[in-house]
């Protein structure tokens, strides 16, 4: 028993509880219903029936075979894996950048308004530049390696990472700042017991749409100049009129993009364990 008289392992009964009644939502399975039905259009329209050729779309078995021709031999001078996990490392390095530089900054222009009235005028010229309109810069400036590909997802991370982070901070009740300046609350303080904790779930909004943005741009960066990742695997898959190589692609980036957004919610709610389902 626990000092309140509980057994001790309610709680973790209860979680599992949770977990069975989650798994038995609606939700769940329309959208496995869902796959399924979408899979057996699939299979009908280009297996059975034949009504959209293989040189449009491919049929479930020619996209199988061509991701066993990348996973076990390889495609666009790599395996499947090591496509990925180079997309994985390019998106990180420009995710994490975009979230050290742009977190800060809009928790820094939504608490001060001399730091909003310095760095406005410059983040607002930059902000309605499309992503994929650095490239030829970010080339001229750092070549085709993979450095100008990072500074190109950082652009597209950057910009959503500010306007949450700044809009979280000025959606924090205005009694709660009141309250610690009455308190004389010292800033550091300030800023890691109620500026932070405020502005989180717009923070972590912004992130996923920071994460989003990334591999939107990584796709359309990859598609000039690398050597390996996803968005080479395309291109090249477009160079060889292969529409099933083709959807390989998308698939793989779908997944890993959905592997690491789910990642990501796991940090938000540890982050912010008082959001979590109860």
């Amino acid at each position: 028993m626990n000092p309140k008289g509980r057994p001790e392992g309610e709680s973790a009964a209860k979680r599992a509880a949770r977990r069975i009644v989650k798994l038995s939502r609606p939700s769940t399975w329309a959208g496995v219903a869902t796959f399924v039905v979408l899979f057996a259009a699939w299979y009908v329209l280009t297996t059975l029936t034949q009504t959209i050729g293989s040189g449009r779309f491919p049929s479930p078995g020619e996209t199988w075979e061509a991701f066993e021709q990348i996973a076990l031999t390889g495609y666009a001078d790599a395996r499947l894996v090591a496509h990925v996990l180079h997309s994985v490392k390019l998106v990180l390095l420009g995710f994490a950048a975009a979230t050290l530089v742009g977190v800060p900054l809009g928790l820094a222009m939504g608490a001060s308004r001399s730091v909003e009235a310095f760095v406005n005028p410059a983040f607002l010229l930059i902000r309605p530049i499309p992503p994929l309109a650095w490239i030829p810069l970010a080339i001229v400036w750092l070549g085709l390696g993979d450095a100008a590909k990072v500074l190109i997802i950082w652009f597209a991370a950057f910009v959503p990472a500010v306007i949450n982070s700044y809009s979280g901070v000025r959606t924090i009740e205005p009694y709660l700042i009141e309250a610690a300046r009455m308190l004389g609350v010292p800033r550091r303080l300030f800023v890691r017991e109620v500026l932070i904790p405020g502005a989180l779930p717009m923070i972590f909004t912004g992130l996923r749409l920071s994460l989003q943005a990334c591999w939107t741009t990584l796709v359309a960066g990859e598609l000039i100049g690398a050597i390996a990742g996803l968005g080479h695997v395309l291109y090249q898959a477009s160079l060889d009129i292969f529409p099933a190589m083709i959807v390989v692609g998308m698939a793989a980036v779908a997944i890993t993009a959905a592997v690491m957004t789910i990642a990501l919610g796991v940090v938000e709610r540890r982050a912010m364990p008082w959001r979590s389902t109860r």
